[in-house]
């Protein structure tokens, strides 16, 4: 067999490889959930913390759904996905995700950071 046919094999099983372990929707909202809830912990920082754990357990799970269901946006290119924040007609990627794994950039640490400062002063 020629080294273009072996080339060739390898590709497309890499392809075909690549789009079964595209990370699903649901994989994505578990790694999203658990990077705001840890942002949202972080920037409450209370004295108390069995005070912050249920307030956590009565609101934070509800505003963490709210953001994530209209403000995050997964667009799938069957290959590998991007994870993309809008905010006030703004769009940043901070994430994506291939062969089963999701990442998430140091970007959603400072849009975190901004939206948080737009919320306080509201």
């Amino acid at each position: 067999m020629s080294k273009t046919r072996i080339f060739a094999l390898v590709g497309i099983v890499v392809l075909v490889a690549a789009f079964l372990t595209n990370p699903s929707e649901e994989k994505y909202e578990e790694v999203l959930r658990a990077k705001a809830k840890e942002l949202l912990t972080s920037q409450l920082d209370y004295e108390h913390e069995d005070a912050m754990q249920l307030g956590m357990m009565l609101f934070g799970d509800r505003v963490i759904d709210e953001f994530l269901a209209n403000n995050v946006y997964i667009k799938n290119y069957y290959l590998f996905s991007l994870v993309e924040i809008r905010w006030q007609a703004e769009a940043q990627v901070v994430g994506g995700g291939a062969l089963g794994q999701v990442w998430l950039s140091s970007k959603i640490d400072s849009e975190a950071d901004k939206i948080i400062l737009i919320l306080k002063d509201l």
